[in-house]
């Protein structure tokens, strides 16, 4: 097998050969082998000093010189498969599905063809137009009731890459794309010319009705998102036990598809191993670090902690919260992704991201204000602001949260919640 992959960048309409990652050590060692990372001269040499969507990601420009470091780059480690999808993709390489650091690397080769975002690897990209099957189009009850034709094709075609695509998480995902013809087809496999609109639809797993209650409630969760102030990007659909989500990594505009440049919290801050994380003051300087509107951005990143804490959302890992880069320079976070009540996991999940200081899982607003305007330099009144004006749409969720669809028993659970943190921002000064 091969030490080095080439990646390829989404620009200009086309896929262009940017730069290479070769294994120095053990491939292994997986995500932790040692690895050297360059730009391609033609490429340093077009696109000089870009850490927008022209970059494998934010900290790591377009130049000449190389990056050398004693694991794989970050951004690399994005797009390797994992939950469902490299479950999937493991059977297909026949390799056990418990591998693990063994497995990252072929992986990467076979299952990082069609990823979030604009990037790929050249040599996964192959090995799926390989695997291709028939191009067959399924209507939208087609997915939701997975009808035997459906689960067929998926078994037969496109599983093992629709779902590892870079499609990270615990529930079953796969990349599915609406054509000029309304139906639905595995993403990877429709020509760009036929698209329209772009999902990722996420399907319930199992018989637990407390992982299935977590799925309906994400819907509604989003629409909560919106009332709160918070970016976000379209509506939710859940129908049967699936969740239709549409993609913000994806565009189509007169008749073109445009793939925007997208690095998690974890490549920002660089954050190599599976489930490490930040503090979310190391997000927050980091964030002001690569930033267009420095200000704009802290304020959606407080808004966001607010909101995940008031609403018993406690999966706030670095992979849940994403930058978004665009080919005129502009860099920020993307909107709103996976929110949704995961108190309800029934394996207890607790929150993985915090503050350094006055966080002891409900944090001191006041003290973490006066904590990011000072080491962020920014001005403290608008991130004062901005907390406050969420205190009256708190309020207004936890009298009427049914109108936005939460359950009974979610609601009941909630009120409480958003009653404390509403009057706590309101006692902000």
């Amino acid at each position: 097998m091969q030490n080095f992959c080439t990646i390829e960048l989404f620009s200009d309409d086309q896929w262009t050969e940017a730069a290479t990652v070769s294994l120095t050590g053990d491939a292994a060692l997986g995500t932790l082998a040692p690895t050297s990372s360059g730009y391609g001269l033609e490429y340093a040499v077009a696109w000089p000093n870009r850490r927008d969507a022209h970059a494998l990601c934010s900290g790591f420009p377009v130049s000449f010189s190389g990056l050398d470091l004693q694991h794989w780059p970050v951004f690399l480690i994005d797009m390797l498969p994992q939950g469902y999808g490299r479950q999937e993709l493991l059977r297909r390489l026949d390799m056990p599905e418990t591998t693990e650091a063994a497995g990252d690397w072929p992986l990467l080769l076979a299952g990082a063809g069609n990823p979030i975002g604009n990037l790929r690897i050249k040599e996964a990209a192959q090995w799926l137009q390989q695997q291709d099957g028939p191009l067959h189009g399924f209507t939208d009850d087609d997915v939701a009731t997975r009808a035997d034709d459906f689960t067929e094709y998926l078994a037969q075609h496109g599983l093992f890459v629709a779902g590892s695509s870079g499609v990270q998480g615990e529930w079953p995902k796969i990349l599915l794309t609406r054509a000029d013809d309304g139906l639905l087809y595995l993403d990877h496999a429709l020509p760009d010319e036929r698209a329209r609109e772009h999902y990722i639809v996420k399907f319930g797993r199992g018989s637990n009705e407390r992982l299935a209650q977590i799925l309906r409630q994400e819907a509604p969760y989003m629409d909560i998102a919106r009332h709160l102030g918070l970016r976000v990007h379209a509506k939710l659909r859940m129908q049967d036990r699936a969740l239709f989500i549409p993609r913000f990594d994806r565009r189509v505009d007169n008749g073109k598809v445009l793939r925007l440049a997208q690095e998690s919290l974890a490549t920002l801050t660089d954050k190599p191993r599976f489930g490490q994380v930040p503090t979310h003051d190391e997000a927050c300087l980091k964030l002001c670090q690569v930033a267009s509107d420095p200000l704009a951005e802290i304020c959606e990143y407080l808004r966001r902690d607010v909101a995940n804490i008031a609403l018993a959302n406690k999966d706030n890992h670095a992979r849940n919260t994403a930058v978004a880069r665009d080919a005129a320079g502009h860099i920020g976070l993307t909107p709103l992704f996976d929110f949704a009540p995961m108190y309800l996991h029934p394996d207890g999940i607790s929150r993985r991201i915090r503050w350094s200081q006055h966080d002891n899982g409900s944090p001191d607003w006041q003290a973490v204000i006066d904590m990011v305007a000072e080491q962020t330099g920014l001005p403290r009144m608008p991130l004062l602001e901005t907390l406050q004006a969420m205190a009256e749409p708190l309020l207004e969720v936890a009298d009427h949260g049914g109108d936005f669809g939460l359950e009974n028993d979610v609601l009941a659970y909630l009120q409480q919640h958003l009653r404390t943190h509403a009057k706590r921002l309101q006692a902000l000064r």
